[in-house]
């Protein structure tokens, strides 16, 4: 039996705008999504029934019921297909979760490209289904650079130019936060629009601070690196990021991360 397999990278916010709640209480934002070679991992045989095993360093923090995204997604796509078929799931759970990196719904998102695959689907059923999943969904399914407006899941194509390719380290203090947590300290302040990217920020630091104020910790031992450049917060935190100038500056700074800390070094796709 022939196993499918995708990678979910980790998604990255280079900059994010928040403008707005919205009466149906999400938030308008203006965002650059950028995505990292590497990622949670997902496999799939073809079987009768639904079902979903994770695996993985974080395996014991997610849900493996039927609240979890990747189940989600794949009941969302097999409904919208109008198929009857089944499959049996392996998430291996590499990323840590409630981090601002995507997380679920990178699962989710390759969760639909790996069974619009497998079950040979016409991929416009993935990408109806996303949004109802979440408002990352549609930028994880694509998993390439885009401008996301609204909710964030309004998306248009970006050209990152050069960076494609940029060595990146992830960092993670190794605690939780979720996105709602985070939204509900923002101050209410429309944060203006998101013109160039790299002149924007991460409006969402000040209430992700107050929860976890190690973040700026992490922000500081990232800007003290040698070879750093563009050092932020991604999504909702508490993970942060910083491009490097080059593969060797980013390996001197990943041998020398504290071990209290979580930490990832890639590339951008």
């Amino acid at each position: 039996m022939s196993v499918h397999r995708e990678i979910a990278p980790a998604k990255l916010n280079l900059a994010l705008h928040v403008r707005a709640k919205r009466d149906d209480g999400r938030h308008e934002i203006e965002t650059i999504f950028a995505f990292c070679t590497d990622g949670d991992r997902l496999s799939a045989e073809s079987d009768n029934a639904l079902t979903l095993i994770v695996t993985g360093p974080f395996a014991a923090e997610i849900p493996a019921g039927e609240d979890n995204l990747v189940l989600r997604a794949a009941r969302a796509l097999r409904a919208r297909a109008g198929l009857d078929q089944g499959a049996r799931i392996t998430l291996d759970k590499q990323m840590p979760v409630a981090s601002g990196i995507g997380g679920g719904s990178a699962d989710a998102g390759a969760t639909l490209r790996l069974l619009t695959s497998m079950w040979q689907v016409d991929p416009a059923h993935a990408s109806a289904v996303a949004p109802e999943i979440g408002s990352d969904v549609p930028a994880c399914l694509l998993s390439m650079p885009v401008r996301g407006t609204g909710a964030g899941d309004e998306l248009e194509p970006v050209d990152l130019g050069d960076l494609s390719g940029a060595p990146v380290i992830l960092i993670n203090p190794r605690e939780a936060l979720p996105t709602a947590q985070v939204f509900a300290r923002w101050d209410g302040i429309d944060q203006g629009p998101l013109g160039d990217w790299q002149a924007g920020h991460n409006g969402l630091e000040p209430a992700a601070t107050a929860v976890v104020p190690s973040i700026e910790t992490v922000l500081a031992w990232l800007a003290a690196q040698p070879g750093t450049s563009h050092v932020r917060m991604s999504g909702s935190g508490a993970t942060c990021f910083a491009l490097f100038d080059s593969d060797v500056q980013r390996d001197r700074a990943a041998e020398a991360v504290p071990r209290e800390w979580w930490y990832l070094a890639t590339w951008l796709r």
